[in-house]
């Protein structure tokens, strides 16, 4: 197959009323041992808005847009689950919790030489890599940092961040609380590369209708050219026509990065099929080049750059397959590893998978 986008487009038409439309996914959460239903078991899908807690019979229920979703389970003194779903999940069989005896993160905590003066010491190193150095990260704080444990790995030169307790933040510019369930976050001193991992739910802040039309506006311009975005492009086969181009390492120059002309050859893509979702793959970096805004002008002065840089790029290794959802939702996101641009967009400046835009683009 040369070129399925047509095919795509098709099978789009075919399926349109049954992905636009919302699916309802429900289940019961279990203890795994006695079989007793848990209430007020805490059920959300993660980077989303939509959360809930279990009944007396431990029974939730949540309406989802179509697309793909991490459905995490938690509940206090249980280890935490975590379950790929889609629409074709309506009824889930009863999801079990084991007690949890000694968690990891007690271990680590128990076992290992924390240091006392973390914070004071690194406070604002993870921040800055953690919720970002944008304008948005600016007004975005963090509510409960004495949750957080730091521990410096002297033999692999890395600095490891673990929380207690779940992350609490609120996004000014966004118009978010983030309540973020830290898995650990780890900066590599001899890569210069963090990495963090967890589940956040996300909760509209309360505010005026002014304050929240400028929320809105500041949501579209963080959304166009956004990770999100570029996956909702590649979805909708829209990447030309929203700004996108993609360029691969040259396989004898690793100086060099050559177009792909077609980013939908079935060299690097997957059609879209009964699944619902795309496949895409390189074998080789990639850069992401977005051509319809310039880099934000604090990008350019915190990496001495040109002031007169018009596009935003960004350099990807995928280490494995990526399959891609209708709402941008894309697994496994531990083979998508971000350099540039938008590895300068953080947690500050990422918007949850039920997200809509209403095409205000703003561009500088």
């Amino acid at each position: 197959m040369q070129n399925p986008r047509h095919l795509v487009f098709l099978l789009l038409c075919i399926i349109s009323l049954s992905s636009k439309a919302q699916f309802t996914v429900s289940g019961k959460i279990i203890d795994s041992a006695t079989r007793e239903p848990l209430a007020g078991a805490s059920v959300y899908c993660q980077n989303t808005t939509v959360g809930t807690v279990t009944n007396k019979q431990g029974e939730f229920s949540l309406s989802l847009k179509s697309g793909g979703y991490e459905l995490i389970i938690s509940f206090t003194g249980y280890q935490t689950r975590q379950l790929r779903i889609s629409h074709s999940d309506a009824v889930i069989p009863d999801i079990e919790l084991a007690r949890e005896e000694k968690s990891m993160t007690e271990v680590i905590i128990k076992s290992s030489n924390e240091l006392k003066d973390g914070w004071e010491r690194y406070g604002s190193f993870f921040i800055d890599h953690f919720i970002g150095t944008t304008p948005n990260a600016a007004k975005t704080t963090l509510l409960n940092p004495e949750v957080l444990k730091f521990y410096l790995l002297k033999k692999s030169n890395k600095l490891r961040v673990l929380a207690t307790e779940p992350l609490q933040m609120e996004n000014k510019a966004l118009g978010y609380n983030l309540r973020y369930q830290l898995d650990s976050f780890i900066y590599n001193y001899n890569t210069d590369i963090s990495s963090y991992s967890g589940f956040c739910l996300y909760s509209e802040l309360d505010g005026s209708d002014s304050l929240k039309n400028v929320w809105a506006q500041n949501r579209e311009k963080a959304y166009y050219g956004s990770k999100l975005h570029f996956m909702r492009s590649y979805y909708d086969s829209t990447l030309l026509e929203n700004g996108y181009t993609v360029d691969m390492l040259d396989e004898t120059n690793d100086k060099k990065f050559d177009r792909i002309s077609n980013p939908y050859d079935t060299l690097y893509y997957g059609a879209l099929d009964s699944t619902l979702q795309i496949e895409i793959w390189y074998p080789r970096k990639i850069s992401i080049t977005y051509t319809k805004q310039k880099p934000d002008p604090e990008y350019l002065k915190q990496f001495k750059l040109p002031k007169n840089v018009a596009i935003q790029i960004s350099y990807i290794d995928i280490r494995d397959a990526i399959a891609i959802k209708e709402n941008g939702y894309y697994y496994d996101q531990k083979d998508w590893i971000n350099q540039g641009y938008w590895s300068w967009k953080n947690i500050a400046d990422q918007l949850p998978y039920d997200y809509e835009s209403h095409n205000y683009e703003s561009r500088e």
